[in-house]
Order: C-alpha cells, then structure tokens, then sequence
C-alpha cells in the first residue's frame, strides 16, 4: 500500500465519524418529507374518491327516486299491454267451444272426446264388429288415433288455467284413453288371426306365408311358418333389409313370428309417472284460487248492490207520478247506463280472474320439482331421463292358427275360443329337451323410423308387462348402422321393443336468438351442440323453419306444417327435437336456474316487444345472480338491422331494468350503469329509451294471440335457465 492511499483512508475516517448525524438527519427529514406528502396525496385521493362516491350515490339516489316516482304510472301500462294474455286466453275458450259446435254440427258419426256417453258407445259398437280384415282396422285406427290425440290435447295436455272439473276430467281421460288403446290392440290381433289364417298367402318358393302392410301409422310384418323346414332359419321380409335369424326349434314348430310397429307409443302410457306433488300444485294455484274466489265475491257484491241500487231507484220511480215524456225517457236512460256501467264492472273482474290463472299457469310451466322421481333399479329406464322414439315395435312369436281349407267350393276354417296365442319361448320348461342351448337369444334387425333424428346410438330397451316399465336387461349385441337407420341385435324373449335417446342431450343450449321477421312473425333460433334449430312463430302457429346437423341442412316431415304451440311441441319431441325441458329436467341437467317469477316476468315482456326487437344470448347471464337475468337486445324494423348489429346488454330483476355499461365482448362482469341511462320498473319502459317511435308503434299494434305464442314458446323452451 501506497503513502497516498493510507493517507486518504485516515482522512475517510474521520469525515464519516463528523458527518454521520448530519447524513442520519438528512435521511429523517427526507423520508419525514416523503410521509408527508404521501399523506397528502392520500387525503386528496381519498377526498376525490369519497367526493365520487357521494356524486354517484346521489345520482343512484335520483335514479331510484326518479323510479320509485314513476314505478305505479309504469306498472300501470304494462298491466294494460299485458292484457293481451287473458284476451289470448279468451279467444282460445271460444274457438274450443265453436269446434265443439262445428263437430256437433257436422254429423259425421265420430264421438266427442269430451263427451263420456259418445265415447263409451263408439267403443262398445267397435267391439261388437267381428270378422275384420287387417286394412280395414288400419283405416278405423286413423279415426281412434284421431280421438286419443284430441283426448290429450283437451285433457292430458291441456293449458294448466283451465282448472274445471280437473280431477273427473282425469280420471275420464286416463280411463278412456286406456280402453281405447287396448281395444285397438285387440283388434290387431284379431285381424293378425284372420290374416294368418288364409294359407293361400303362402309363398311359391319357400312355402311360407309372408305379408307385409305398411301404413302411415301402423307397419305390420308376418311370417307363419307353414313347410317347418329346419334349414330355414333367417327370415328376412321382401325389399327390406328387416328380419330375424330364429332357432333351430322355432324354425321346425307350428309358430308365425310377427312385428308389429306402431308408429306412437301407447307403452309408455301405461306407465305409472309421477305426478307433480301437493307441494307443487299448492304453492302457485291455491294463492290463484284464493284471488279467484275473493274476485267472485267482489262481483258479486259489485252485481248485487248495483241491482239494489237499481230497484231502489226503480221503487221511487214507480211511486212518482210522472207526468212529462221526457222525464221518463231520462230515466230510462239512466237505468240502462247503470246496466252497462254493471256489466262493465262484471267483465273487468272477470278479466282479472283469467289473468290471475294465465300468470299462475306461466308460472308452473317454469317451476322446478323438488322432489326427484322415485328410484329405479339398475336395468329399469327412468322415462324422466329418457324418451321413447319412433314408436313401439311390438315383437311376438304367435301359435299358429287352424288354416283355411277348400271344399266344394268353400272356405271351412276352425274358430279358436280362445284367440290368437303367443308361443312361450322360451317355454317354462326345457326338461325335455336335450342341450342348454336349444333356446338361444333371437336376432332381430329393425328399421328406424325415418321422420325421428337420434343423435347419438339409440339404445334398444324391453317392456317388462308385469313391472309396468322399459328394461335394458335380456337385450345385447347392439349395433347401429347409421346411414342404412338399420339397428341389429339379440333378445332374449319376445314382447315389445323401442328405441331410447337421453331426453336432455339438447340441453344446456350453447346460445338463442330470438328476431322479427314481419308483422306478428318472429324467428327463434335454439343452438345446441349438435343442432340448430329455428322455429317460426305468428299469430296464434309455430312452424319447424329449419334442423343444422354439423352444418349440413336436415329434412324433416315437420318443416313447413303450421301448427299451434302444444301439439308443435309434442311434435318436436316425437322427432328428437326435445328442447323443452320438464319440471324435472333440472335433476339430469346442469342449468343456470334462475328465480321462476323473474324467469316469468321476463318472458312476458320479451314476447311483448318482440315484433320490433330482436333479442339475443349472453354470457354474463351466466355470472349475474340467480335473482336477475341478462340478455341483448336491439331494435330490428328492416334485415339491414343484421348486418351490423348493435347490440345493448340489459339486466332484469323482476321489479327493475337496467342498461349495463359492459359489451358482451367486455373482460369483466360488472353491474354498473351506462352512462346517461336510468331505472324503469319494466323492460318496456326501459327499451323505450333507446327505442324509435315507428318500433314502439308497431309493438302497441302487435296481435294478442301472436304475442302469447311467443311467450309460451319461450317459457317451454326456458332460454334464460338453460342457456
């Protein structure tokens, strides 16, 4: 080390000794300094953030004000638009009761399904007729099966409001129904027996007989196993690739094998489904039915106290000695005033009980069950899961029957007391026979009926008799080729087969948009994750527009036909399309529930402004709370509308509309409000806002029953809970 550097060093030590405190005290000032204009900068923010704050509670304050004031005005004029559903309503009785008329008129033989004493003596007349050949109990089963859908349709599937009689009308309908459907299976048979009777149907090679008749409803497939020959064992019906490979045993015994595939399914309706619990049915019409009553009472009174008002005056209008002409006409015009004024009083209240049982059947068509449906086995099918399509095949090996033999001339066949019987197999015994295997399971191969869509492998289930319900067990092998809609595999016993598909695999949908088309016309279009499907809807019709399976256009039977809302959706279902969920559906379906009444209140109000307004999905509906609902919305008059739409994001409590500030492309939900918009009590006042007075016009004008059909396609389809 150097002189100069031990010099330097001492001189280093003895200025960091002196300055020391003076460094400490710098650093204390300075970070003292930096405190205290921390502080300040804090207060300043804290103060701008309080001051914002205050600003926009007060304005939030305003804005509630501002709708608390006008909320009673609001309900007010939305409860006269809504009028349109009791009116809906209305109009539905009187076209129910001018059919009735119409048939009554007609004359044309057929029984009123409403009417037990008809229907009871078309039934007993039809099973007094003998000796019917099958095509002729095909074209009688048109007109029963005509019958039974209008059975569904005025009491099974009937609105909820209409609730008179409900409990006979049940009871009417099931045993009607159930007499019906066993009739006609009867009369199958019966006319399988004759059929299968006429040997003369034998075929020149194989010496069987084979038949085949298809119908629009029904499809009938026999083969009687007239030559016994234990080589024949496939059994294929001619132009068809349907058949069964039967065992050696049946192939060498007096048998006729016959599918009989009924294009619906009359099964299922014997089985035992749960109805909705006292719970459910108590908790909305009984509130219902306590207004209804009150309001009778309120009539009533209203009727009565005008009437003693009325003869009051009458009383001291007799005892007066009138003796100018123009008094007495001034009094009859009074009286008659006081008349209308009474029916008018009459009339709103009657209006009133319809639209308090219109809202409380809107408002069970959203609720969801509480209690689950009753536990099933393994192998048992649970139909709130599951749906039956494309009808029954009804599978049985038959006994053959005496033939017919020519003599001199004539027919002479031997009459069966007993009937036309089914062939155990395999049989209750098989002690006498050699091998286990004598009696193996039976191939079948069936075709799919070709209006039904499955959109996964159907699964192929069995009718258990005794148990009342589909099995899954004594069926395997199971395979689907889809391009040929031919399904192939081995049963254990004979009796009735059908195909099963998930009833939820529509369900949750991926997104919804509802659009104009033109006066009192709209498109609905449902995208789910295999399919998207739009539905038309006017006036008091809805109409299967078009089915997208991966982007590639399917036909269906449907698409074209107008039809009203109930038998459309019972239509749908029956196709595949199920995109209407049950009171159950939430059990098997993970879904965004959202609040019935919410849900309800929604619904009406979307169908309201739907002439004008389009309305679309959207993920923050997803993430907002249970007690509110979010959609978009936009004003639609022209299809330049499409183009570019400019979509505005609404959130609906029940009780309160709402602008949102965020996009539907936005990073984060938030409920702020966009700027410059306020509160109203209704969707309608809320889209008004922002709306042009050509689009308000045109929903004030729109058709009563137009609008309910809209609102009930979208309370079956629940859009804002299964999206």
């Amino acid at each position: 080390i150097g002189p100069q550097s031990l010099l330097s060093g001492s001189k280093k030590k003895k200025i960091t000794k002196a300055e020391r405190l003076k460094l400490l005290q710098e650093e204390e000032e300075r970070r003292l300094k930096e405190e205290e204009e921390a502080r300040l900068k804090y207060e300043k923010e804290e103060k701008e953030r309080l001051e914002i704050q205050r600003i926009e509670k007060e304005k939030w304050n305003r804005l509630e004000a501002k709708d608390l004031e006008r909320r009673n005005e609001e309900l007010e004029e939305l409860y006269l638009l809504e009028r349109c559903f009791p009116e809906a309503e209305k109009l539905k009785q009187e076209t129910r009761l001018l059919s009735r008329w119409k048939h009554y008129i007609q004359c044309d033989g057929s029984p009123d399904p409403s009417v037990a004493q008809e229907m009871n003596t078309f039934i007993s007349l039809w099973k007094e007729k003998t000796n019917e050949t099958f095509e002729e109990v095909i074209e009688k089963s048109k007109v029963v099966l005509n019958l039974i859908e209008k059975l569904n349709l005025f009491y099974w599937k009937r609105p909820p409001c209409d609730l008179q009689d409900k409990k006979y009308n049940k009871q009417y309908q099931e045993s009607i129904l159930n007499n019906l459907q066993e009739l006609l299976h009867l009369k199958f048979n019966v006319a399988t027996e004759i059929l299968l009777q006429t040997s003369t149907l034998a075929d020149l090679d194989s010496g069987n007989m084979e038949k085949v008749i298809k119908d629009e409803n029904v499809t009938l497939y026999v083969w009687a196993n007239l030559k016994k020959n234990p080589r024949h064992r496939s059994v294929r019906f001619s132009e068809t690739q349907i058949g069964f490979e039967i065992p050696r045993i049946l192939a060498t015994s007096d048998i006729a094998v016959r599918l009989l595939h009924t294009h619906y399914d009359h099964v299922s309706a014997l089985h035992p489904v749960s109805t909705p619990s006292k719970e459910h049915t108590s908790t909305v019409t009984e509130l219902v039915k306590d207004d209804i009553e009150n309001v009778e009472k309120a009539i009533s009174k209203e009727v009565k106290e005008e009437s003693k008002q009325q003869g009051k005056r009458s009383h001291l209008i007799q005892k007066e000695e009138i003796k100018v002409e123009e008094e007495r006409d001034d009094i009859e015009v009074k009286m008659s005033s006081a008349e209308e004024e009474s029916e008018a009083i009459k009339c709103e209240l009657e209006m009133k009980i319809l639209s308090e049982t219109v809202s409380a059947a809107q408002l069970l068509l959203v609720e969801n069950s509480s209690e689950k449906p009753d536990f099933f086995e393994n192998d048992v099918v649970d139909l709130c899961q599951f749906t039956t399509l494309g009808g029954v095949y009804h599978l049985d090996i038959l006994e053959l029957p005496p033939q017919c033999k020519p003599v001199k001339g004539w027919m002479i066949v031997e009459i069966l007391k007993e009937g036309l019987q089914k062939y155990t197999y395999p049989p209750e015994t098989t002690e006498d026979f050699e091998t286990e295997n004598a009696f193996p399971p039976i191939e079948v191969t069936l075709e799919v009926h070709e209006n039904v869509i499955f959109f996964e492998d159907p699964m192929v289930v069995r009718w258990d008799a005794e148990g009342k319900h589909w099995r899954t067990d004594g069926i395997s092998n199971v395979s689907y080729k889809p391009n040929k809609r031919l399904v192939t595999f081995s049963l254990d016993t004979f009796g009735p087969v059908t195909l099963i598909q998930d009833a939820h695999i529509n369900m949750p949908y991926q997104s919804w948009e509802l659009r104009p088309l033109d006066v009192n016309k709209v498109l609905l279009t449902v995208t789910t994750v295999f399919t998207e499907i739009q539905i038309q809807i006017k006036e008091n019709l809805c109409m299967l527009s078009s089915v997208k399976l991966k982007d590639k256009k399917h036909i269906s039977i449907l698409e074209g036909t107008w039809m009203t809302p109930i038998p459309f959706i019972i239509a749908l279902k029956e196709a595949g399309l199920n995109i209407f969920p049950t009171r159950h559906s939430h059990f098997y379906v993970i879904i965004n529930n959202k609040v019935p009444l919410v849900e309800v209140k929604a619904y009406r109000q979307m169908a309201l402004l739907s002439s004008a307004f389009a309305f679309g999905w959207s993920k923050w509906n997803l993430l907002c709370n249970s007690t509110k609902v979010v959609f978009k919305v936009r004003e639609h008059l022209t299809e330049e509308c499409t183009e570019n739409p400019n979509w505005a994001l609404l959130m609906f409590s029940g009780d309160r509309a709402q602008r949102l500030k965020i996009k539907e492309e936005s990073e984060a939900f938030s409920e702020a409000l966009k700027e410059e918009t306020e509160f109203h009590s209704t969707l309608y006042h809320m889209v008004r806002d922002f709306s042009s007075k050509e689009a308000m016009e045109k929903v004030r004008s729109s058709s009563c029953q137009f609008v309910n059909s809209v609102c009930h396609m979208l309370l079956s389809t629940r859009l804002l809970s299964y999206s």
